[in-house]
This record gives structure tokens, sequence and C-alpha cells, in this order.
């Protein structure tokens, strides 16, 4: 079956293939063209973007729009099943913008060796997989969008990141490819006790949904371990995050853009997604321990970037606090708590994604990003560069009126009052979780506030006084604009991604019972 505008979803998730076979049989002497190549075929692909989301129908958001469902593998079961509610619009539109805005950051740094002709093909290819995880509505299809992204991101780290970069790669490979093997065996049990219930598509995950729980208790709560190891270290969430400081700090500036920004979110869009309405009695038994590990996750992100040295893996670490607060709003398993967990996904993604580009820039300038090394003055030598790093540190810290506080507020929040049946017993854990979890801002505030201090404020260092540094150059500031809008725009109006989401997060909360 192909919905009227089916079409276009398809188009925009797979046209940039077409963009990365072109940009391949281009003569690779031609970086520049190349380069080009690479603004336009993003920029096009962010154009159907666009014309997917005029076309969307808000006053239906619950619903799934732009369906296309063929059979595509016919001996297993499997369909090609595409679709987009008020959850999934917003990360895919997420995913189009900041590949684009890469792609123009590209065009003037580069990384070493270079090679634009591989990196930007590589790059169009991890956005479809990136972009087919949230449009994906069979099991089969999402799981091979899921695998697509693991072989560009290992290339890109492996290639052109940092000193380091072949442990960081290597263990970033290894790390997903253990919680897929989990996930795919947690994947098929479904289907096999799907088949037996009677379910009609039993990949479906639209059918597997709206079946309010299949299998006995043991069986949902072994089938969602299965899926929680699968999710959680892409999320990651405490203690399986121990790959991502390494494959922020090695990666390429785009690359960890792109890692913050969108491979993070596949793994909670996943739980939210997937892991609560389909196996809802194996979330409630897992929902405590998942509130415990984010909010530890919050705790040690924050006390371990006081001890960073490295900008960059400070703003790596911090991720892990950031994705925690998402995973404590999942942990309530009500309404308030899923959008609390979607709209942290799309602040942490355009703050945190900001982050890491004033953290290439700044690489590119001191050819270092050792605190010490750089020693303050950064305000005096570059204001205006200065200004945007105290303001996105703002934002990351929570300060109200910006981006991140909504997703933070709204998930301590719904933690006071979490799902009914998690209440009745857990409620005295859940008072500790919230108390904790504010614990947490205040240290995300302290370790935001040292950096500026360290780095921003006084006097240069006698190693940079006369040294000439360069301020914000015009291809930043057309790759950061949107994203510095975005965060002062979430800030104030933060009902553009609450109202957008709101239909389809009920929608799905009434699966499970939040």
């Amino acid at each position: 079956m192909l919905n009227d505008q089916g079409w276009l979803l398809s188009l925009a998730l797979f046209f940039p293939l077409i963009g990365a076979a072109a940009i391949v049989a281009m003569p690779s002497g031609a970086e520049q063209a190349i380069k080009r190549a690479g603004v336009l075929f993003s920029g096009i692909t962010l154009a159907l973007t666009v014309a997917v989301m005029v076309g969307f129908d808000y006053a239906a958001a619950g619903e799934l729009q732009f369906e296309t469902t063929v059979t595509w593998i016919e001996a297993i079961g499997a369909r090609y099943h595409l679709g987009i509610d008020g959850i999934s619009l917003p990360l895919f539109a997420l995913t189009s913008l900041l590949t684009f805005l890469c792609a123009i950051y590209t065009t003037k740094i580069i990384p070493k060796p270079g090679k634009p002709k591989a990196f930007l093909a590589l790059m169009m290819l991890l956005q479809v997989g990136m972009a087919g995880t949230f449009l994906a509505f069979d099991l089969v299809l999402f799981f091979v969008f899921w695998e697509v992204v693991l072989v560009p991101m290992y290339f890109m780290i492996g290639m052109w990141g940092g000193p380091r970069r072949e442990y960081a790669s290597v263990k970033f490979f290894l790390y997903t490819l253990f919680g897929s093997v989990f996930m795919l065996v947690a994947f098929l049990s479904i289907y096999f006790v799907a088949t037996d219930a009677g379910i009609a598509n039993p990949w479906d995950i639209v059918e597997l949904s709206e079946a309010a729980g299949i299998g006995s208790y043991t069986f949902q709560t072994l089938a969602f371990l299965g899926i929680f190891l699968g999710f959680a270290i892409k999320v990651p969430v405490w203690p399986f995050h121990t790959w991502l400081p390494d494959a922020h700090t090695e990666a390429p500036t785009v690359g960890s853009v792109l890692l913050a920004g969108v491979l993070l979110k596949m793994g909670t869009y996943g739980f939210i997604r997937i892991a609560l309405p389909i196996l809802p009695e194996g979330a409630l038994r897992f929902a405590p321990l998942i509130g415990v590990l984010g909010v530890i996750g919050i705790i040690y992100g924050s006390l371990a970037c006081l001890a960073q040295t490295d900008v960059k893996r400070l703003i790596a670490f911090s991720s892990v606090g950031h994705m925690g607060f998402v995973m404590l709003g999942i942990s309530a398993m009500n309404t308030t708590g899923i959008q609390a967990a979607l709209y942290g996904n799309i602040a942490h993604a355009v703050v945190t994604g900001m982050l890491f580009f004033l953290a290439g820039s700044l690489h590119e300038r001191y050819h270092t990003r050792e605190i010490s090394e750089i020693g303050g003055g950064m305000l005096v030598k570059m204001p205006r560069y200065g200004a945007l790093l105290v303001f996105v540190s703002m934002a990351s810290l929570g300060l109200p009126g910006l981006a991140g506080f909504w997703g933070e507020f709204t998930a301590l929040w719904a933690a006071r009052s979490p799902a009914p049946a998690l209440a009745a017993n857990y409620s005295g854990l859940y008072l500790g979780l919230v108390i904790f979890g504010a614990i947490g801002t205040v240290l995300t505030a302290g370790y935001f506030l040292w950096l500026i201090q360290r780095v921003g404020l006084g006097t240069p260092s006698e190693r940079w006084a006369d040294e000439p540094l360069s301020d914000v150059m015009t291809v930043e500031w057309v790759s950061w604009l949107p994203l510095l809008a975005l965060i002062l725009i979430m800030g104030i109006f933060p009902v553009i991604i609450f109202g957008v989401q709101d239909p389809a997060v009920t929608n799905l909360v009434s699966f499970f019972g939040g």
C-alpha cells in the first residue's frame, strides 16, 4: 500500500544515496567541486524534508502519515513499511538539517588526510541510516537501518580521527555490534511469540504496539533485557558509556556533531518507539533500574567533566549527563516523561552539536584543546567566538529561556509522579532520583562555568598574546546560525516541539498504560 505522498518520504530518505553515488563518480582532483556537490545534495535532501514538513497534517500528528507498506522479503514476512508521525518528524528534520550544516562546514574545514570524496560519500550514507531508523515501522527494516549507521561512522572515526582513532573506532564498532546481537535475538523472539499470538504482520511495529503486550511476563522481561542492551549502549546509558568519550574525542568535528546530534538519539528513540509499547510489562519491571542508571549517568558525567583537561572530552562526558535526563524521563513512563525525553533529545542535539562545532573550530585556531594550554583570554582574542561559547554553554547548563532547560526540568517534573504502576511501589525511589537529578543540574552549571572561566576570561597568556587568531569565519556563521537560532527559539517557544509530539506521545503512552 502506497500513500498518495508516500513516495515523497522515500525520496527524502534515499536521495542522499544518489548524492553519494554522484560524488564517488566525480574525479578525485576536483575537491572544490566535490565539496560544493556535498552541499548541493544535502541541501536538496533538506528541501525534500521541508516539503514533508509542509505537507504534514499537524492536527493528526498522532497518526502515521506519508505511509508506504509493500512486501519486501516475502520469505520471512518482512515489509518495507515507512511512515512519519509527531515523534519521528522532529528527529527526521534534525537529521537533514545537521547533515546539511556539516556539509557547509566541510567546504572550508575538512580533517586530514582530506579526501573529501570519501568523507562526504560516507556522511551521506550515514544520513540514510540515521534517518531510516526514525521512519522504519518494520523490525527487520529498522534493524537494517540501525546497522547501516555502523560502517560509515567507523570509517569516519578510523580515517579522519585523532591520534587514537584506530582504538576509538574499533571500540565504537565492537560496543555497538555487541548490543545489536542481543537486540536481534530479542526481535526474533518477539516475531515468534507474535506469530503464535496470531498477529498478521509479526514484524510490524504498529501492529505489535496495538497488541498491548504479547507473551508472558517472563518473556517480556527477557525480551526487554535484550532490547535494553542494544539501545542502552547506543544512548549510551551508564555503565555502557565508555565508548562515547573516546569516540567523540578522536572523531573529526563533523563526526562528533552527527554522533551527538543524531546517533545517540537512535537509542532513546528505540526505547520509546519499540521497547515500551511492545513490551510494556518488561518496561515497567526495568523502569526503576533505567531511572537509577540515568541519574548515576547525570552525576557521574558531571563529576567526570570537572576532571577533564580537554575541551572536547569535557563536552563528550557532558553528553552522558544530558542523556541521563532523557533516560530519567523515559523511566517515568508517563506522557510528561516521554515528552521530556523526546524534547531533551532535540535540545541535546542542537546544543551539544553546536558545542562540538565550537570545539572543532577551537582546535583549528589553537591547534590544541587542552584547557591549560589555551590559558584564558578568549573573549579578548576572539570576542565573537568567545561570546558564542558562553551562549551555548549557558544553554547546555539549562539556563531558562534557552533550549537546554525544558527537557531537564520536564524530566524532573515527570519523575515526581511516575506512572501509577510505578508510583504504587517506587514513589520514594523516584523522589530520590528527582533530588539527585537536581543536584546534577548544579554540577552541570559548575563545570560549564569553570570552563568559561578557564578559557574565556582573563587576559591571553604569553603564548597567545601576539598570536593572530581569526574570529568567527563566514562559513562558520552560515553553519552555526540555524543552530544558534534554534537554541533561542526552542527555549522561548518550547511548544514548537512539544506541540508536534503531543498527539503521538498520547497515543503511544496509551499502549502501555502510562
